[in-house]
């Protein structure tokens, strides 16, 4: 947004958004028609696709706070359809500002004080500087959690399911040869993200005393032991 406000002729290439146009980055993901173009991360309905799992794996879970950022324009889109699931699915959703570590302590140290609860972390870059300390939260607290990416589950965390973002930003870079070699960002279709995973901790799993279904584990693209 910040750079979008500072030009409007040099080249810009976007990987981690969610929805440009209704952010008003791109006129349409076939044809941005501006200086901006790139490649999406999720769509919205991802949020309800995040409790499932959690009921899938843990299906105790009748709560789940989620973890937002409240100063990210696409959060309430994703809190939405979580909510829609969560309904469905008789599970109750509370939402956790992430400003700072201790905003996010207190919160979940408050929402643990009830029983057969989980996490949602949204995508968010407040998510990510304070990984270490959410899988910390989440692991003291007993709470089964899904976070948006792999790096989560690698660190620690209970399941991620999400964009490779590594995938992605290797994509993005043929945006930007492109746009070397004279391509006009605005001429340059917004790309969806193509390769997603499903990513289990199982030793974690085993922590929280859960037992993962077989079928779900084979669906995993990735079982840490």
């Amino acid at each position: 947004m910040a750079l979008s406000r500072e030009t409007r002729s040099l080249p810009i290439v976007f990987v981690q958004v969610p929805d440009p146009v209704k952010l008003g980055f791109a006129a349409s993901l076939a044809r941005p028609g501006g200086n901006i173009t790139g490649y999406t991360t999720y769509e919205y309905s991802m949020g309800g696709k995040w409790v499932e799992l959690l009921k899938d794996t843990a299906p105790g879970t009748v709560r789940v706070a989620v973890i937002v950022d409240p100063t990210n324009p696409s959060h309430p889109e994703y809190v939405q359809a979580l909510e829609a699931s969560a309904s469905l699915l008789n599970v109750q959703v509370v939402i956790a500002s992430l400003r700072g570590a201790a905003d996010i302590e207190g919160t979940i140290d408050e929402f643990a004080r009830q029983p057969n609860g989980a996490l949602v972390v949204l995508p968010s870059a407040p998510a990510i500087t304070h990984r270490d300390r959410l899988i910390s939260l989440a692991a003291q607290h007993r709470l089964p959690a899904v976070y948006p990416y792999r790096l989560f589950a690698s660190a620690g965390g209970f399941m991620s399911y999400g964009i490779d973002l590594a995938d992605t930003y290797r994509r993005a870079a043929s945006y930007i040869d492109l746009i070397l070699k004279g391509a006009k960002p605005g001429e340059l279709p917004v790309q969806l993200s193509a390769k997603f995973e499903l990513v289990v901790n199982l030793k974690v799993g085993k922590a929280l005393g859960l037992t993962i279904p077989e079928p779900f584990l084979q669906r995993a693209d990735e079982v840490i032991e």
